[in-house]
């Protein structure tokens, strides 16, 4: 292509949108590190205490919980940042599923739910998706009969 159009061989990928790419033989790792301090800095959460898990173990939340109602916009944008990082954290999918249920009406403890899973992030930073070539995978699949325990369904 190089001798049909004008264009520069800058090597490797590294990054892309928003994504660190880190190409090694046999091997691809996708992760989100600076996209992580990024947001953390923008929510205010940089010096958060870091949690080992980004939800509390059977916590059921609901839409009529009863507690204060708190900023929408802030929450949308939350839980937005937080939607586009599961690209490459699919450890935090069902947790960012659950606090994106509550994105038209906000409480406080939604917004906990939220914080706790920015919380679990800020330990978690370094975490991503390896890619290799050698390997054989077997696919499985889960289903849920009661919609991850919702009590609004």
């Amino acid at each position: 292509m190089m001798s049909e159009y004008k264009m520069t061989d800058l090597g490797a990928m590294k990054y892309f949108l928003g994504m660190q790419v880190k190409q090694s033989p046999g091997r691809i790792f996708l992760s989100q590190e600076k996209y992580v301090e990024d947001m953390l800095k923008n929510f205010n959460m940089s010096d958060c205490k870091p949690m080992a898990t980004p939800m509390v173990t059977n916590e059921k939340l609901s839409k009529y919980d009863g507690k204060e109602k708190v900023d929408a916009s802030l929450y949308c944008s939350m839980v937005g940042s937080l939607i586009y990082l599961t690209n490459t954290r699919p450890d935090i999918v069902h947790a960012v599923n659950i606090v994106s249920r509550f994105m038209s009406e906000p409480s406080k403890t939604h917004l906990a739910a939220v914080k706790r899973i920015l919380r679990y992030i800020k330990g978690t930073k370094s975490h991503g998706i390896m890619y290799e070539s050698e390997i054989s995978y077997k696919l499985t699949g889960y289903t849920d009969s009661d919609w991850a325990g919702s009590i609004d369904d």
